[in-house]
């Protein structure tokens, strides 16, 4: 996986401690789980509005601003994208409709 997503991990673990006067990632902590969920929730919708739209270039925008405050929730989760990592290789390989009839209903 891409480098820069483990030191934008590092970043938000970093800035969770920070100011919230001088840092979004320390404010939106402040703001609870609730919240940052509710973000992660409105980059998504962000972002398939901009693949109806078909802007390449707002996609793209929109995609890292999700992957950003997904990286957030992950952290206010107590995940590291190292154990996403890891469940998206256990998946490799596999279809999904096979992966899917192996979780619990």
């Amino acid at each position: 996986m891409s480098a820069i997503l483990y030191r934008l991990e590092r970043v938000i673990a970093e800035r969770r401690k920070g100011d919230p006067e001088a840092s979004y990632v320390a404010r939106l902590r402040g703001k609870g789980r609730a919240k940052i969920a509710q973000k992660l929730g409105e980059e998504a919708v962000e972002t398939v509005i901009a693949a109806v739209s078909e802007s390449r270039e707002d996609v793209i925008a929109e995609s890292a601003d999700l992957i950003f405050h997904h990286l957030m929730l992950l952290a206010d989760c107590g995940v590291r994208f190292e154990e996403v990592e890891t469940e998206l290789t256990r998946r490799e390989g596999l279809s999904g409709l096979d992966e899917k009839s192996t979780r619990p209903d």
